[in-house]
């Protein structure tokens, strides 16, 4: 997200993932504002009564859910350590400038549209980076790993106690309770969520002010995931493969390698969720923990595979560079247009399509940004959001 707007020192195969990134966000991202939060994870909340709904869930938590995320987050912590690199006078201030004028187009965000958004993350973990942007490729590998290792730990320790009493059949505990009603489908919880989509503009807005403490919670627990695929993204940077440096066939035998060690454990991941019924106290820590290990890998994967067939530089990869060029403004406005379809100040189908349904509709904003990245670049340049992420970092710094 974070890039020059030099084109003569511009990466296109860096660029190209970048597009990538931002597209596979879409495609999950259309769940938070079609269908209730608890089926954002669980297909059986919502819109997942047919054989081509869990197919549909099937293919998501296994090549999409979180692993585009992780892309994207990497491909965060390689632009801020690429602007480390170049700027020369108060690096750190120019950076935490940044990062303030970030979170507070997050919160507009996460306020007007979506309840999901990653920039706010995004802008609270990068303040670590510029204490870690002197370390080695391999140092910042080693507390990538370790980021990720703290998340499941602490995942294990939130979500223990639900499972144990889910394991031992004790369904009427707090902790079962509380977790079902989050991750389950419990029809009381359902129905709040689908009253809280079907609410109007005026009364999201009320409303998501004033849980901005709660969510800056969640936020925090959600930054050793998002800072480990920064530090991931740095460490590939420096070691060269985000330069396209590598040799294509060693990023396809590390692309296998993590792939191959990846999917088998999400696919014994949903059999379990699957053939337990999706209960709330497995659905939440085998999406939210257990697979963490597996979407970073899986993201690294995609990395490296995309990074070695991008460098043909065909018109593909051409129109998915000019999409990651303006990534900010594709991300805020693939909210805009799922919020025209879903909300009630647009079409008002929050709840009334299926997830297969939804999934099909995600390619109206993919198709949108496809079209008018490369027009808006060649006839004005920078990026709408882009520029206004520029010019308040100026004014900051």
């Amino acid at each position: 997200m974070v890039t020059t707007d030099n084109p003569k020192a511009r990466i296109p195969e860096l660029d190209a993932l970048r597009g990538l990134a931002v597209i596979g966000i879409v495609w999950m991202n259309v769940y938070v504002f079609a269908l209730p939060a608890q089926a954002y994870y669980n297909p059986m909340a919502w819109g997942g009564e047919s054989a081509v709904d869990r197919i549909v869930w099937v293919g998501s938590f296994l090549f999409i859910e979180d692993k585009f995320r992780t892309l994207f987050a990497m491909l965060f912590g390689a632009g801020c350590m690429i602007l480390f690199e170049r700027e020369t006078k108060r690096p750190w201030r120019a950076h935490f400038a940044r990062m303030a004028v970030l979170f507070i187009i997050g919160v507009i965000h996460a306020t007007l549209l979506a309840n999901n958004d990653v920039l706010r993350a995004y802008a609270m973990a990068g303040l670590v980076l510029p204490l870690l942007s002197h370390l080695s490729g391999r140092a910042l590998i080693a507390i990538s790993i370790g980021l990720v290792a703290l998340h499941v730990g602490a995942g294990i320790l939130a979500f223990g106690g639900a499972l144990l009493d889910w394991f031992k059949g004790q369904t009427n505990t707090a902790l079962v309770f509380l977790v079902e009603n989050n991750f389950g489908s419990n029809p009381s919880a359902v129905q709040f969520t689908l009253e809280q989509g079907r609410e109007t503009l005026a009364e999201r807005v009320d409303r998501r002010l004033d849980g901005l403490g709660s969510q800056i919670g969640t936020l925090i627990g959600a930054v050793p995931l998002n800072l480990a695929a920064m530090v991931l993204g740095m460490a590939l940077w420096k070691q060269g493969m985000l330069k396209g440096e590598w040799r294509v066939f060693r990023m396809q035998r590390l692309a296998a390698i993590c792939a191959l060690s990846a999917i088998p454990f999400l696919l014994l991941l949903a059999w379990w969720v699957s053939e337990t019924g999706f209960p709330g106290a497995v659905v939440g820590p085998a999406t939210l923990v257990l697979s963490a290990p597996f979407d970073m890998a899986l993201g690294f994967a995609y990395a490296a595979v995309a990074m070695a067939i991008f460098r043909s530089q065909g018109l593909v990869v051409r129109r998915l560079a000019t999409v990651g060029r303006l990534s900010l403004t594709n991300y805020l406005m693939s909210s805009v247009i799922l919020g025209s379809v879903f909300a009630s100040w647009g079409l008002g189908l929050f709840g009334e399509v299926s997830r297969a349904q939804a999934f099909a509709i995600s390619f109206l904003p993919i198709a949108a940004m496809l079209a008018w990245s490369g027009v808006w670049l060649e006839y004005i340049g920078q990026g709408p959001f882009e520029r206004l992420w520029r010019a308040g970092a100026r004014l900051l710094s």
